[in-house]
């Protein structure tokens, strides 16, 4: 296993955003985290990334415990996160945006990294030269996935990536998901359910900061996953 989650709980005050929670990513594959609204998906993210503190629990990242690193610790142990809201540096150049990762991560052959960004997502190769703030919603959504991989990570998790994104990028992001899970663990937090359900090799479904339900991504439709996604 490359992540462990571990009895995982973060509470603001007396309110549980998370409680207990437990779950396993392998190695190359993609685990999705499904939930309505309010479930603590984002939280349970935000928590393993060391941006909000663990209450009780333990993470576990290649068998090193990480649950109390700074997230500038995790990043460089090999975690690659794509926040909702993308956050890239709009005033930079697509070229800038990914450089910066490059060289501050001191990765091994970047210019073939690079290279591979690019084949991933072409727009970004067209666009290099560019503001990021002038790209769409889409492309900046392509972007900071790029940036993400420009940290060679273990893992790439990714915050409801497809959220507001016009149907073609989105069969991109699917089609760059497919092509990843094959080299790095992906953990992908997705409210759709069709989208979850044709990349996930596993999922978890969170409810009220809980695990509701956890198996195989093939099992998805047989588990009834889509019913506990329902208002």
């Amino acid at each position: 296993m490359l992540l462990t989650i571990s009895n995982l709980s973060q509470h603001y005050g007396s309110a549980r955003a998370l409680d207990g929670v437990g779950f396993s990513v392998d190695k190359d594959s993609c685990t999705a985290v499904l939930g309505r609204n309010g479930a603590g998906k984002t939280t349970l993210l935000q928590t393993l990334m060391g941006l909000m503190p663990a209450t009780g629990g333990r993470i576990e990242l290649d068998g090193a415990d990480i649950t109390t690193a700074p997230p500038h610790r995790r990043a460089r142990g090999g975690l690659g996160y794509v926040p909702q809201g993308r956050e890239i540096f709009s005033d930079l150049s697509v070229g800038q945006n990914i450089e910066i990762v490059l060289r501050n991560h001191r990765v091994s052959e970047p210019d073939a990294l690079r290279d591979e960004i690019v084949t991933l997502f072409p727009v970004l190769g067209e666009m290099w030269h560019r503001r990021g703030g002038d790209l769409s919603g889409g492309q900046q959504q392509q972007l900071a996935i790029g940036r993400a991989l420009a940290s060679r990570p273990k893992m790439l998790i990714l915050d409801e990536p497809t959220e507001g994104i016009q149907p073609s990028i989105v069969q991109a992001i699917e089609d760059a998901i497919r092509d990843l899970k094959g080299r790095m663990a992906i953990l992908l937090v997705e409210q759709y359910y069709d989208f979850a359900r044709s990349v996930a090799d596993a999922y978890v479904v969170l409810d009220r900061g809980r695990v509701v339900k956890s198996g195989k991504g093939a099992d998805m439709e047989r588990d009834g996953v889509a019913d506990l996604l329902t208002v």
